[in-house]
């Protein structure tokens, strides 16, 4: 499916909603978010999504803690690790946190939203919550976690300032023999800076000296008797930390299954908002669900494009229509239009709001696309050799309940068995009865939708006026490429366009005739100036004469497909042969057909052509009429 994320921009979207999560395991599950398989589960996930939205808008954004270190300070505590104050206290701002976000549910409740309930999952454990509060602050245990720590902390400020009193005293009565004017503290002791010259003046231990060696560091006696009796306290005090910490981690060891599930809980919370924030900023709303192969959208937009050029879409499919075929001029807008139903189906699949006004999706298993031009320098491959590979992948992986969308179908390769294969590898899809949406630019491929009603035409609208695409899908429609038109609007003059549409057409119609203003006299442009000796193409005229280059009986091939045919009738007077294409007859312009084998070569002379070209019905009646005349039987007669 990673391809297929990557194609349509499914990734990018799971990018966004890993963005609007706080703890590890809600952006762990959204990473490994993919299309759920079971009905019930879709709609349950749906739901949460759009009641987390419902609160979003009523009560605004939930205040769900950063959880990235509770999970791993309860399980130090449950292998009796003695924690630190500060991880402590991060277990007190978890459960300050619980309940708050509960307290926030609670007020959903009032609402009447059922993901409000999950409050019920949540448990704040004031009791632990309150011990941590009173215990621990600001990263260190608080004076008042026990009486005994408040008993010897206290005699600790009183021994601290009867030897900062004491030094300093010392300090100011032996002013002469210091070498500055206060006092220092070297390795842990309170000393006083006394000139080497002077320090057997100073009763006391020499504790450190200067670089120079001309200041030594000496801790006075009276001060070192005072800072031995703050020592045994510190020890005394660590030692009553270390009780007070001990049994807060016993607490919270006995409560680590309160903790995880509220860990859990939480991130099922954090997981179900994420989902509603990114609702809530591509202004999306729930779609309906159906597993009944129908996909509407009604002004859709695709959310990765700036609103001001986001044109929305109209797309309906399902029912007895499983396919459509998108044509129209390039950059019209048919590759956002496919990858947006890609999308969206992803989006609606994994139970997200999709940026719409209105939105039904088929449940479908997989999602498989060919979008780009997939070429991979490594393996060396060309444009066409990785569109047949993962085309060769989707139709050994597609389903009935499968969503395919190919892009530019058949294309990279010779025009006519590009166009060949397009129609090979639709009728595999027609067969397959999955929903599948292609673009492409053959006119055979409009064709062949044309004869089979499960299939519908569409086609991106395109301002002739202004010479632009409008980016709007219009159904039931077939495009073209614009090109005669474009060209016209562009200066090319009548005499060239003519050529051109002679070519392409053959037969060139009114309608085109008019839309073109072939009809009116030669416009000002280019200066038709030819060099003497050259031959000027002739224009075709309905009575070039083209009638002996087919006989009836040839086998012939109908280009670019190269559908192999019979003709039935010889050219008429404006070229158009009548052939027999699958016991199918059809008018195709001489140009368009290539002569392989000539009737004389395939059938004795005098052979029975209506063995090819009439029904068994009727050759049946034919024959039982030339035997005896038989009242109320009928024989059709088509002039050939």
């Amino acid at each position: 499916m990673n391809h297929t994320f990557d194609a349509v921009a499914f990734t990018e979207i799971i990018g966004q909603l890993e963005g609007y999560a706080n703890s590890p395991q809600a952006k762990e599950k959204i990473r490994d978010l993919k299309p759920y398989l079971d009905e019930g589960e879709l709609k349950r996930n749906m739901r949460d999504t759009t009641q987390a939205r419902q609160m979003l808008d009523l009560l605004g954004t939930p205040p769900l803690p950063v959880m990235e270190q509770v999970g791993r300070i309860v399980e130090k505590a449950v292998l009796g690790e003695l924690l630190l104050p500060e991880e402590m206290e991060e277990v007190g701002m978890f459960l300050a946190a619980v309940r708050r976000m509960q307290a926030y549910l609670e007020r959903g409740k009032m609402h009447h939203i059922p993901a409000a309930f999950y409050s019920d999952d949540l448990s704040p454990l004031t009791e632990l919550k309150e011990e941590i509060e009173r215990s621990v602050r600001h990263g260190r245990v608080d004076d008042h976690a026990s009486g005994a720590l408040w008993g010897i902390r206290k005699e600790i400020r009183g021994l601290e300032e009867k030897i900062k009193d004491k030094a300093e005293s010392l300090l100011k009565n032996n002013k002469k023999y210091m070498s500055e004017a206060f006092v220092v503290t070297r390795n842990h002791r309170l000393c006083l800076p006394v000139k080497k010259e002077y320090k057997s003046r100073v009763p006391g231990s020499v504790i450190d000296s200067s670089s120079t060696g001309a200041t030594v560091f000496i801790e006075p006696e009276t001060v070192a008797r005072l800072q031995d009796q703050r020592e045994i306290l510190l020890v005394e005090e660590d030692c009553e930390e270390r009780k007070i910490l001990y049994s807060l981690m016993d607490m919270i060891a006995s409560q680590e299954p309160s903790i995880k599930g509220n860990l859990e809980t939480l991130a099922k919370l954090d997981f179900i908002f994420a989902k509603g924030k990114l609702s809530a900023q591509m202004e999306a709303r729930e779609p309906a669900i159906n597993t009944e192969g129908r996909i509407c959208l009604k002004d859709a937009r695709h959310p990765l494009l700036p609103s001001e050029s986001n044109v929305p879409l109209q797309f309906e499919i399902g029912g007895e229509k499983r396919g459509m075929i998108i044509t129209g001029p390039n950059t019209g807008g048919k590759t956002v239009a496919i990858k947006t139903v890609g999308l969206f189906t992803l989006m609606a699949g994994c139970g997200l709001h999709l940026p719409c006004a209105y939105g039904d999706v088929a449940m479908r298993n997989l999602v498989l696309c060919d979008i780009g031009d997939g070429q991979d320098l490594a393996d060396n491959l060309s444009t066409f050799s990785a569109h047949i590979t993962n085309v060769m992948d989707i139709l050994r992986r597609a389903t009935r309940d499968s969503l395919v969308i190919l892009d530019e179908l058949g294309s990279g390769t010779d025009p006519a068995e590009g166009m060949g294969i397009a129609i090979a590898i639709l009728e595999e899809l027609r067969l397959r009865g999955c929903l599948y949406l292609v673009t492409t630019h053959y006119p055979e491929v409009k064709s062949y939708a044309r004869k089979h009603g499960e299939i519908i035409s569409a086609r991106m609208a395109f301002d002739r006026e202004n010479l632009r695409p409008l980016y709007r899908l219009e159904m039931g429609k077939s495009g073209d490429s614009c090109a005669l038109y474009i060209a016209k609007r562009l200066g090319m003059p009548g005499h060239m366009l003519k050529v051109a549409a002679g070519e392409a057409y053959g037969d060139i119609k009114e309608s085109l005739k008019q839309e073109l203003g072939l009809e009116q006299k030669e416009e000002e442009g280019i200066k038709r100036i030819y060099e003497p000796g050259i031959t000027v193409m002739k224009k075709r005229t309905e009575s070039t004469d083209v009638s002996g280059i087919f006989s009836r009986g040839d086998s012939v091939s109908v280009e670019p497909a190269g559908e192999p045919g019979i003709v039935v009738k010889p050219a008429d007077l404006k070229g158009n042969v009548l052939v027999q294409v699958k016991r199918e007859k059809r008018l195709v312009n001489y140009k368009r057909l290539k002569l392989r084998v000539k009737a004389d070569r395939l059938y004795p002379e005098d052979y029975d052509f209506s063995i090819i070209f009439d029904s068994v019905e009727n050759r049946k009646a034919r024959h039982a009429m030339e035997r005896k005349f038989q009242a109320g039987r009928e024989v059709k007669v088509e002039e050939y």
